[in-house]
């Protein structure tokens, strides 16, 4: 991903663009053959030729043609004939977007694999739900990963979609007109580098696809964010129940050798919010003066590397950490037993309903045994089959079905099928 948006990288695309530009004018008869083919042929940068010009210039773009034109020799003078500084820039910069989405998409596929493997070996790993923090009813570790999985695949479309809004180039001159160079140059470039032209430009493409690429990539950092929050969340002493993985001759902590950090994790909420910063600058470039200014120019050679970088190593950490990341099972079922049975409150109260008990009276019944439970931390179940009004109408045998987390997961390999479409059958 570096490489992209290596300043080596940046002068070759402007000069893929400035030579499909002379060879669609030499088809036109705008600009000579030969010049065309001496730009092809001839045309190359060193950059610290480059920068040396810009000193004196101030404007990259003439720094860069000027250093073009010097290995050009005479035919030169046609390099970047009728075009603007923008035309270079925006339409080689979306040859650059389109080949760091690309990258971003390779890394998502693999996460989602990732993920996909561990919510396969964990579908009927039991653990308890949390809502507000607190325990809610029991669930699987594996529908959790698989709720990752599909948040992931609507990254990818998301991805997807940002690609083919950003792949468009320009050059429509000055104020958008074609005031120099007639649409069917712009249509010829475009085609020769796998753009489609912008239906209507100013002197820049409009920046609200480029807010929109920054979006997607701010919402795939904010979800990379939930996971390894949950992550972290779940590795606390308390809880024990997943850890990113701990490397052999890893250091936690320089005072305490104890220490098994998440920091992996850490690091990923922390760039997320980075993200999220440079999608915000993105929205501010929307709005430039008139045909344009140059207030943006600045901001994007920052935020979009920045940007793409940043997830691409968020990528790749995440899918290392999902790989490697170590879960409890047996913790899972400690904690679940924790609250003694009150996750099971809902099927009771379900069941008495079933049974003619009024919602409102079952309601109070469930609640009261499940107060007294957290009150004297006693077990659920047993409190249940001790309350005679409970028990008048729901049997032993109903009791304790209802603590059955078979019954629970009963429909998990839906969820699955769901999500992963064809899973192996459960064992």
């Amino acid at each position: 991903m570096g490489r992209i948006w290596s300043d080596q990288r940046r002068y070759e695309t402007w000069l893929l663009v400035e030579t499909a530009a002379a060879d669609a004018m030499a088809d036109a008869g705008i600009v000579p053959r030969e010049a065309a083919r001496d730009i092809r042929e001839r045309g190359g940068f060193d950059i610290a030729r480059i920068e040396e010009i810009e000193r004196i210039t101030q404007h990259d773009v003439i720094a860069f043609t000027t250093a073009v034109a010097e290995r050009v020799g005479p035919s030169g003078r046609w390099l970047h004939f009728g075009m603007t500084s923008s035309d270079v820039i925006d339409t080689a910069q979306a040859l650059q977007m389109r080949e760091a989405c690309d990258v971003i998409l390779k890394d998502l596929d693999a996460l989602a694999e990732a993920v996909r493997g561990r919510a396969l070996d964990h579908r009927r790993t039991a653990m308890i739900g949390r809502t507000h923090g607190v325990h809610a009813e029991p669930m699987t570790f594996g529908v959790k990963l698989a709720l990752w999985h599909a948040e992931i695949g609507r990254h990818i479309e998301r991805v997807r979609r940002a690609r083919a809004v950003i792949s468009v180039g320009k050059l429509s001159g000055a104020v958008g007109t074609f005031a120099h160079l007639p649409p069917h140059i712009e249509a010829a470039v475009c085609d020769r580098l796998g753009l489609a032209a912008a239906p209507v430009a100013s002197q820049v493409i409009q920046r609200d696809r480029h807010a929109e690429v920054l979006a997607a990539l701010a919402i795939a950092a904010a979800s990379l964010e939930k996971f390894a929050l949950e992550i972290r969340g779940l590795q606390k002493t308390e809880i024990g129940e997943v850890e990113e993985p701990f490397a052999k001759g890893q250091k936690g902590s320089s005072a305490m050798p104890h220490k098994r950090n998440p920091i992996g994790c850490e690091q990923i909420v922390g760039l997320a919010r980075l993200l999220r910063g440079n999608c915000h600058a993105a929205f501010e470039n929307v709005a430039l003066w008139h045909e344009r200014d140059i207030s943006h120019s600045s901001v994007e050679r920052v935020i979009i590397p920045d940007s793409f970088i940043a997830l691409d190593h968020m990528l790749r950490r995440f899918t290392t950490i999902v790989q490697g990341m170590v879960v409890h099972p047996e913790r899972m079922r400690e904690n679940l037993k924790r609250s003694r049975g009150v996750v099971f409150s809902g099927t009771i109260l379900l069941e008495l309903a079933r049974k003619g008990v009024s919602r409102e009276q079952a309601y109070e019944w469930v609640q009261r045994n499940a107060m007294a439970s957290f009150d004297k931390r006693s077990d659920f179940k047993a409190l249940l089959l001790a309350d005679a009004e409970v028990t008048a109408v729901m049997s032993r045998d109903d009791i304790e079905r209802a603590f059955d987390l078979d019954e629970q997961f009963k429909h998990v390999d839906d969820i699955f099928a769901r999500v992963f479409e064809k899973v192996p059958s459960a064992v």
